[in-house]
């Protein structure tokens, strides 16, 4: 159990060493630009999540510093976060050097970043437009549509390009004579957004594109995400997150009831090194949200191996865990929603994996359940034997281990799986190697 001698700093190195794995990721698939000519592509693809946002960062920060002539990002999604969608149209507006973008789909948030563009250039058969926000399979209210809009508006305005076309991909209440009837959203082909100015041109491959571009002998150097930054991607996912945050809550919880450090508490840390280390590639945390949680941790154990009862400590170390979990999310409400999903569902699932599957020979998968009793061979010794079915009176909680007074000595215990407050009475059950087993009184 977590109280054993070295537990403590298994915990602490095991989470360290996970962690170090998440930033170690090798960046594949990118090649230096050792000549002046080249033009740096951007591969957007998929869901547009806050993953992306370091990755086109990174990207971005590279063509420049490795001197590219320009950037060509390729875009090709069904759209995704808003606010993962609105901090890349930064990045692009403000970069150090021309960026265009080369559109197969660029649907919802994909066409907000594809706006912020200095130039878009259609592949055949792409589309552009429907970008009406939405919570669920329902339309966002009205403040978030005319936030969203107002969005669109002032990155057509600041790219050259007609606001109001722009403002009809989110606004279905926006009416256009000639391209677009009240109650539609916007979406435009390839070569009706071409028409109305929207697009510059339609281009089938990359050559033509850095001809059209005017980089006709230019090399093209393509960008990969690293695996760091798919790890970051994956981790941020919102279904994901709460997925991770329950595995660890029931992977911790699990270790407090098994010998020694075992799978569920492997688990658990794993499982929160990539929630902390996504969330810290992203960008959405600093060193210090992870430094908050081991902190918590710390309290926690202190509170639970060292000082009797359950106080200030324990209570301070459990707001610290979550107010780090909290912090590390892109905002607050989701952040709040997963935690409490989390919640719920690790109790649920702690509660069946105690109550049902530790009765089963599956649960020999998990942890150590070998016992060094007398039918193998193994004798405890006497004066252990001595004790079962005499009674005493728990003088630390029972977590279930702790420690008891019987017949006038201090005698380390287990509970029979249940939490025993301290000053209660009980009696010894049977004796398992050293393992001094008991239940309260009846």
């Amino acid at each position: 159990m977590l109280g054993k001698s070295g537990s403590v700093y298994k915990l602490c190195l095991s989470l360290l060493v996970i962690l170090g794995l998440v930033f170690a990721g090798p960046r594949a698939g990118e090649r230096a630009g050792a000549a002046a000519d080249f033009i740096y592509i951007i591969p957007i693809e998929g869901d547009i999540d806050l993953g992306l946002v370091s990755y086109l960062a990174r990207g971005l920060e590279k063509a420049a510093a490795d001197g590219a002539r320009a950037v060509v990002v390729t875009i090709n999604t069904f759209g995704g976060r808003v606010d993962a969608a609105t901090q890349m149209r930064d990045l692009i507006l403000n970069a150090p050097l021309p960026v265009a973008a080369f559109v197969q789909r660029a649907w919802s948030a994909g066409a907000l970043i594809s706006l912020a563009a200095d130039e878009i250039i259609m592949a055949p058969g792409s589309s552009i437009g429907a970008a009406e926000p939405r919570l669920g399979d329902q339309p966002a209210d009205e403040k978030t549509v005319s936030a969203l809009r107002e969005e669109f508006v002032a990155t057509a305005e600041a790219t050259g390009r007609d606001p109001q076309l722009a403002a009809a991909m989110v606004d279905a209440d926006i009416e256009i004579p000639g391209v677009i009837a009240a109650g539609k959203l916007l979406s435009l082909s390839a070569q009706r957004a071409v028409e109305l100015g929207l697009a510059d041109a339609i281009l089938a491959d990359y050559q033509e594109v850095l001809d059209y571009l005017g980089y006709p002998g230019a090399r093209a150097v393509f960008s990969q995400p690293t695996t760091a930054e798919r790890i970051a991607r994956f981790v941020t996912n919102p279904v994901v997150s709460p997925l991770l945050l329950t595995l660890g809550f029931t992977g911790l919880i699990l270790e407090l009831y098994t010998a020694g450090w075992g799978v569920p508490g492997s688990i658990g840390l794993l499982s929160l090194g990539l929630y902390f280390g996504g969330h810290l590639i992203a960008g959405l945390a600093g060193w210090w949200v992870l430094g908050l949680f081991f902190l918590g941790v710390l309290l926690l154990l202190l509170e639970l191996l060292v000082i009797p009862g359950f106080g200030v400590v324990g209570i301070s170390g459990i707001i610290a865990i979550l107010a780090s979990i909290v912090l590390a999310a892109s905002n607050s409400v989701q952040a709040l929603k997963a935690l409490a999903i989390a919640l719920v569902a690790t109790v649920l699932l702690a509660g069946f994996l105690l109550r049902y599957l530790a009765k089963t020979n599956r649960w020999r998968w998990f942890v150590l359940t070998d016992r060094l009793d007398k039918e193998q061979g193994y004798v405890a010794h006497q004066s252990l034997q001595d004790l079962v079915g005499r009674e005493g009176v728990a003088l630390t909680p029972l977590r279930p281990a702790g420690a008891a007074e019987i017949g006038g000595e201090r005698y380390d215990v287990i509970s029979e799986g249940t939490y025993l407050p301290a000053g209660t009475r009980i009696v010894v059950v049977r004796v398992e190697g050293v393992r001094v087993m008991v239940r309260p009184q009846r």
